[in-house]
């Protein structure tokens, strides 16, 4: 589903990305962790084209992002992307937020994306919200509704960044147990997040990255079952987080 090949990206003279390779297949769900500042979030932009990149080729369903020929707003609306700061547009209602792409992006009928809309709203547990505006959410509920906006669009992989790391901690459980329904379903999801319990529980694979290189690929039974076969960077990181 993705196929990336020897990625490498650069701001200016500053190299953020090293040869990154990994390829991720339909149904699987591979959670990307590492220290701040490692690459995890600007490789998962990658993916879908909102951050552009210098060398390498990524490949989605069959579509080359560096070809130039590709369609790039036609792709992204087929990559569901849930953001850290849920980029909902806050002078709109709810069910606005969830129709809008529809509507300018597949050419949907107004019906039609209401229908569709409101059947993912209500699959995140929020339909009773379906009239209020983002300021009238908490923000796991906005957060829902930025993971229901992006199903809303029939998406065939989605990408999270750190989809938990702005919210409360009370609110982080409501958001993963969506993430976690939806990994049971069978979506093709790709996860940057510190929530190393959602890793152990639903990922078949853990990417650990540090200082734009993946480090670790490997099934997520050995990443954290064995980690004395881990590089010293990934066993220091384990040790730092599994003791608390």
């Amino acid at each position: 589903m993705i196929d990336i090949q020897n990625v490498s990206k650069w701001y200016g003279s500053f190299q953020v990305l090293t040869d990154c390779t990994t390829s991720i297949q339909k149904g699987e769900v591979v959670v990307v962790c590492g220290p701040s500042g490692s690459g995890k979030s600007t490789l998962i932009k990658t993916v879908n084209a909102l951050e552009p990149f210098q060398k390498g080729d990524i490949v989605v369903d069959g579509v080359s992002i560096a070809d130039p020929k590709t369609n790039l707003p036609k792709l992204r609306s087929r990559v569901g992307m849930v953001f850290q700061h849920f980029e909902l547009f806050p002078h709109l209602s709810v069910t606005d937020n969830l129709t809008l792409a529809q509507i300018k992006v597949l050419g949907r009928s107004k019906d039609e994306a209401i229908t569709r809309g409101l059947k993912m709203l209500d699959r995140v547990g929020l339909m009773a919200h379906k009239d209020k505006f983002p300021g009238q959410l908490s923000g796991g509920q906005q957060q829902r509704v930025a993971i229901a906006r992006a199903l809303s669009m029939d998406p065939i992989v989605m990408l999270f960044d750190e989809p938990t790391s702005a919210l409360d901690p009370e609110m982080v459980g409501e958001v993963l147990d969506v993430m976690v329904q939806l990994a049971g379903e069978g979506m093709t999801m790709m996860c940057v997040t510190h929530e190393m319990g959602f890793a152990k529980k639903v990922s078949n694979r853990v990417i650990f990255m540090d200082k734009g290189q993946i480090i670790e690929d490997c099934k997520k039974e050995d990443f954290f079952g064995k980690p004395e076969e881990r590089s010293p960077r990934a066993k220091d990181f384990l040790s730092k987080i599994l003791n608390h």
